[in-house]
């Protein structure tokens, strides 16, 4: 058994995180690390996994992966195409839906979605209110991923705008991930 202390890397989604966004606010009170992008706002999937890639192979030990909305699908494509041996979960927070007709157009590549069981545990959350993701298709994502589905209630898309702060139940989960 791996005893060593993961490290966890936050992966924000579309835009960033911002300031009052429980991302930030963990990296801030945990000592997260955030997985940096070079382009936040016009998205490319495979530019986005290699950035992720890149952080996780850089991280010492076993990693931790809270990753939110369009950060999921690109765990889900990392996941299907690389050695996925050092992390040791993922917390799946508000993932979009890559597949949906009003899906950003200056966001590419992230469909079709990634659907392959992940190789390592994972949770999703999910509310029942979230404008980019349906309870029902967040489901079908945790069905796929072989992830535990949680209904955050209708908390929105999980981000600034729900007013979630430090979040502390979504630590809770994160915490039930570590080896």
């Amino acid at each position: 058994m791996n005893t060593e202390k993961p490290t966890i890397l936050t992966v924000p989604g579309l835009g960033s995180s911002g300031p009052l966004h429980w991302q930030s606010r963990w990296e801030q009170l945990h000592h997260c690390q955030r997985v940096e992008q070079a382009e936040w706002d016009q998205p490319v999937c495979a530019n986005w996994v290699r950035q992720l890639h890149h952080a996780i192979c850089q991280s010492p030990g076993p990693v931790l992966l809270a990753a939110h909305s369009l950060a999921c699908p690109t765990v889900a494509h990392w996941a299907a195409t690389h050695d996925a041996s050092r992390v040791a979960g993922a917390l799946l927070v508000a993932p979009a839906d890559a597949e949906r007709p009003d899906f950003p157009a200056g966001a590419t590549g992230f469909a079709p979605l990634a659907l392959q069981r992940l190789p390592f545990p994972s949770i999703v959350v999910a509310s029942t209110n979230d404008e980019y993701v349906t309870l029902a298709r967040a489901r079908f994502f945790a069905d796929a991923w072989g992830s535990r589905l949680v209904n955050a209630g209708a908390r929105g898309h999980l981000n600034s705008d729900s007013h979630l702060h430090d979040w502390p139940e979504g630590w809770a989960l994160l915490q039930q991930l570590k080896p």
